[in-house]
């Protein structure tokens, strides 16, 4: 309860400050959360980056003073943080879909882009199951994308490289060698300055040679909150992914420690309703 109530804090920050000099960093501090633990709530919670609220609610306030000023489109630009015209127009146009100086036309559709709320509940009449495993540091092998997070991308793209890698035989190839963990997704090499992840299909690496259209990885030695997952994919493992942010996290004093995060999964039928996975997280205590 306490925790949700310091993101909502966090997020009257932000709106106080889109026409001025906003610091991220400052946000997560009002949350008493690190900047990484911080962007990765806010997702869970939202179903937008930061970067991408902030964006989005900019050029919704950057449209309304187009439409009911006069004030200079370069002037609105740099206000809501865009150093030229043409990148405050490519931006503009891509939420829009008109220019900045059309807005002033009579009868020019505009979207609206509100003011997000977090819905803070009590919950806790269903208890989670978890476990902390300290690991060692260990390789991966497999293939991986990059993709991004903005505007729901990654979304599109991972279910389709899963897809991809059933249809040309990689999953089998894993798992004739995939250990105690199974076929691994992994999250990793966030880049939070551009947004993007490095999404990696994978197991643990065994002793036989890697194949050279494979990638190999490193998972560095951490401390994992490991939550089990009963129920068909995807939507019994998203709905684990939500309540570890929306009510584990604030209830357990941990937070995120920046690293890679893994979904396992283990033999059987993914779509099955009694399939199991797990979901591994690398924590900190506060």
């Amino acid at each position: 309860m306490e925790a949700l109530n310091r993101m909502a804090e966090s997020l009257t920050y932000i709106e106080e400050r889109l026409g001025t000099v906003l610091n991220v960093e400052e946000a997560a501090k009002i949350a008493c959360m690190s900047k990484f633990h911080y962007q990765r709530m806010f997702t869970m919670l939202t179903g937008y980056t930061v970067g991408e609220y902030i964006r989005k609610r900019r050029l919704t306030l950057a449209a309304q003073e187009l439409l009911h000023s006069n004030t200079k489109v370069i002037d609105i630009a740099m206000k809501y943080g865009y150093e030229t015209p043409e990148s405050f127009s490519k931006a503009f146009r891509k939420l829009h879909g008109l220019s900045p100086s059309s807005v002033r036309k009579h009868d020019q559709p505009l979207k609206a882009f509100p003011k997000l709320s977090f819905q803070i509940q009590l919950k806790g009449d269903e208890e989670m199951d978890y476990k902390i495993v300290e690991k060692g540091a260990f390789s991966v092998m497999g293939k991986s994308i990059k993709t991004s997070l903005v505007d729901g991308k990654n979304k599109l793209e991972v279910p389709a490289f899963w897809e991809e890698s059933r249809n040309n035989g990689l999953d089998n190839e894993l798992a004739v060698h995939a250990g105690e963990m199974g076929i691994m997704g992994i999250c990793m090499d966030f880049d939070k300055e551009q947004e993007q992840v490095r999404y990696f299909i994978g197991a643990e690496k065994s002793n036989t040679e890697v194949p050279d259209t494979w990638e190999e990885g490193v998972i560095p030695a951490t401390t994992w909150a490991v939550f089990p997952v009963k129920g068909p994919m995807p939507k019994a493992i998203q709905l684990v992914w939500e309540r570890i942010f929306s009510e584990w996290f604030p209830s357990t004093g941990y937070e995120h420690a920046g690293g890679p995060e893994i979904e396992a999964y283990q033999k059987g039928d993914p779509y099955h309703e009694d399939y199991y996975s797990e979901i591994w997280v690398p924590i900190v205590k506060k």
